[in-house]
């Protein structure tokens, strides 16, 4: 947990300077090269995952190459949502004509469900708003993008 933790604070401060980049062109390289590889990380960590038969709700893996692949699949996950929450339009453009990332990010989201690791504390709201944005599930009557602010991308 304390490792997810310096993950996220790590994860969280490249988001801010990349929002403080003001070329939008940059904003959308930097982001397509992120998107590729956040999701052959989560590719591949959910290849070994289920050869395994690592369940996320089960007991955390003991081997180092399971513990990592669980390990990424959160914080890639997690990660990916925070990406989503804060560049919608980047995301959006990217994401919707990708049905093998639509796929990926849904198990994702369910995995990390599971694994209980969402279940309280600051980023437990992280997974339902993801889906909320990327349309995985109905938005809430009240659903805000806390993030989302009115200006042109």
């Amino acid at each position: 947990k304390k490792m997810f933790e310096l993950k996220r604070r790590e994860q969280l401060l490249a988001l801010k300077n990349l929002a403080q980049l003001n070329d939008v062109h940059q904003q959308y390289k930097i982001l397509d090269v992120m998107l590729k590889g956040l999701f052959k990380v989560l590719e591949d960590s959910r290849t070994v995952l289920i050869a395994a038969d690592v369940l996320p709700d089960g007991p955390f893996p003991q081997d180092e190459k399971l513990k990592d692949a669980f390990s990424q699949v959160v914080e890639n996950t997690a990660f990916f949502g925070d990406v989503v929450l804060r560049f919608p339009r980047i995301v959006h453009h990217y994401f919707d004509h990708n049905s093998n990332w639509n796929l990926l990010i849904r198990w994702g989201i369910s995995f990390c469900n599971q694994s209980g690791v969402f279940d309280q504390g600051p980023h437990s709201p992280i997974l339902s708003l993801m889906a909320q944005e990327l349309g995985i599930s109905e938005k809430d009557s009240d659903f805000q993008n806390p993030f989302k602010v009115d200006r042109p991308e």
